[in-house]
């Protein structure tokens, strides 16, 4: 199905939305569950164990980007959301919004994109629905992903869990996403040849906690909002002052780049494919030796640990002997990012 474009009919609940469903959606996931076309899906759950479920909304503009498009964030940013909150990622179902006019062959890429990230991710694509609005009602194309896990019996993750003395680690360099989005809308007159780190996180997430276990306090994946958001959301949680060496956290030069040209801060700026991990100070060393024992973590690092309780602040310590507090922004810097 690579020819034409989405009509109101494909919405319809008639012939020509029941042959997209069969011919694109059925055909590409590709899942037993699926196939069935019932309101639910049925799934065997875990022994001993809890259910984790998150869901997500995906609106980002341009839908195509360098190092992924709408569809593998969907998919990515939904398995992170439960990998990070130390669940299993299972299987996960998906919501279209597609406006009148849109290309065919667009769509079809973006669910096979879907497709091969949730083969790269484990899961499975097991339920579905789709609606279709007026030309100029929407952008091109919106999808909202819900996803389920099991969290083995005994593992406990939050922030609440962090104490004064833990070490905060980062997987990779951070704002790559922010910076190719940016990068691809045309508005930087300039080329920076850098790829979103959009990819799931489920096998990274997997060997922090099985290597660390209760030492892990906490993870998070930081999206919108970046590791701003995230450190800031950890310190009101614990209470504690929460400390950051501003020359470690790993940032690429073309992202510094991009960040001087529109005054941001890369703090501030999404990943699609790191994760920000609170860990016991006497596992910090083995912690980071599994993140760089990882491909998706070869360029992690310890950027800085918990402070005193009662201050529930993030302090970035800069590299001429100052400091300076992270705050998050007011409002949005960077709409339709994730």
């Amino acid at each position: 199905m690579t020819g034409g474009r989405i009509t109101l009919a494909h919405g319809s609940g008639g012939r020509a939305m029941g042959e997209l469903v069969r011919e694109l959606f059925l055909e590409v996931f590709d899942d037993p569950e699926l196939r069935r076309l019932d309101d639910l899906a049925r799934l065997e759950p875990a022994a001993g164990g809890r259910l984790g479920f998150t869901t997500d909304c995906h609106v980002i503009t341009p839908p195509i980007f360098p190092g992924g498009d709408i569809g593998r964030l969907a998919v990515c940013g939904t398995v992170n959301d439960l990998a990070v909150g130390g669940a299993e990622p299972q299987a996960l179902s998906c919501g279209f919004v597609l406006e009148e006019g849109l290309e065919l062959a667009l769509l079809e890429r973006i669910v096979r994109s879907m497709k091969a990230a949730a083969r790269e991710a484990g899961v499975r694509i097991v339920a579905g629905d789709t609606k279709v609005v007026r030309r100029g009602e929407a952008d091109r194309i919106y999808i909202t992903t819900a996803g389920v896990g099991w969290i083995a019996a005994g593992t406990a993750l939050g922030p609440e869990r962090i104490r004064p003395g833990d070490r905060l680690l980062v997987s990779g360099p951070v704002g790559d996403h922010g910076a190719a989005v940016l990068d691809a809308r045309g508005e930087l007159s300039m080329e920076v040849g850098l790829d979103s780190d959009c990819r799931p996180l489920a096998s990274l997430a997997r060997a922090l906690l099985a290597a660390c276990g209760p030492g892990l306090r906490a993870m998070r994946d930081p999206t919108r909002g970046g590791l701003t958001a995230v450190l800031n959301e950890f310190a009101r949680h614990c209470g504690c002052r929460l400390e950051v060496e501003e020359e470690a956290v790993p940032v690429r030069e073309a992202v510094r780049g991009v960040c001087e040209l529109l005054g941001l801060d890369p703090f501030d700026l999404p990943c699609e494919g790191v994760l920000l991990a609170v860990v016991d100070p006497a596992q910090a060393g083995q912690a980071l030796e599994v993140l760089r024992s990882h491909p998706d973590g070869a360029h992690a690092q310890l950027i800085g640990e918990a402070g005193r309780a009662g201050e529930p602040e993030v302090v970035v310590r800069t590299p001429y002997g100052g400091q300076r507090l992270l705050d998050q922004p007011l409002g949005d810097p960077l709409p339709r990012i994730c």
